[in-house]
């Protein structure tokens, strides 16, 4: 018998149909993943952002089933991928920034990341503190363009604090729900990542710049 990764309410023993609802719940990132890319029309960012929604389907299919630590840590390493990758492409997308300069966004994002770990938030406080810095800067813009863009982060940001609260609490609501509320963070965070797709895919297309191509 291997040793399981026992991280979920929903887990009891070992075994690949161990989390049949944190299973089967990332086929909402499968969805999203579809749905961004028929969305995209040709962006190529868009097609990006898919593929790597695609990639959290699939690491995070696997760590559920198979309960390991590597595949625990490909499910980690494939959302900070697309949350860096974001990083990267939104100051491009949204404020014209040249390529190089806003590759500095990854960087800084782990730095915040480093900051949030100490209060034991890691990857995703950051990822949630992003979106209401996107959210600021947008609705701070003098661009109308841009700042029309500001609820929409706003929205997502609420969302996600939504589901990082249902993931926090997985453990604790054991009690009354023997299945956890892990799932749920599933369901909503591929939401969160066609939210943040879409809102990229349309100001390409809104755009006279096609993408992360064009620049």
């Amino acid at each position: 018998m291997y040793t399981y990764v026992d991280g979920y309410c929903e887990r009891v023993a070992p075994g690949i149909w161990g989390e049949p609802l944190n299973s089967l719940s990332n086929l909402a990132f499968l969805v999203a993943a579809v749905l961004v890319w028929r969305r995209a029309r040709g962006d190529r960012t868009g097609r990006l952002l898919a593929l790597l929604i695609g990639l959290v389907f699939l690491a995070s299919t696997t760590f559920h089933l198979l309960a390991t630590r590597w595949a625990g840590a490909a499910d980690s390493l494939v959302i900070l991928v697309f949350v860096l990758c974001y990083a990267a492409l939104f100051p491009q997308v949204f404020f014209d920034v040249n390529r190089r300069l806003a590759w500095l966004g990854p960087p800084a994002f782990l730095a915040l990341t480093a900051v949030t770990a100490l209060l034991d938030g890691g990857l995703y406080l950051s990822a949630l503190i992003g979106l209401g810095v996107f959210a600021v800067i947008l609705g701070f813009s003098a661009d109308a363009e841009r700042r029309a863009f500001w609820p929409w982060f706003a929205v997502t940001g609420a969302i996600f604090a939504l589901s990082l609260s249902l993931r926090t609490v997985d453990h604790d609501a054991c009690v009354l729900l023997p299945s956890g509320t892990h799932f749920l963070w599933h369901l909503l965070n591929g939401l969160v990542l066609y939210l943040v797709s879409v809102a990229m895919i349309r100001k390409n297309q809104e755009s006279p710049l096609t993408g992360a191509e064009s620049r």
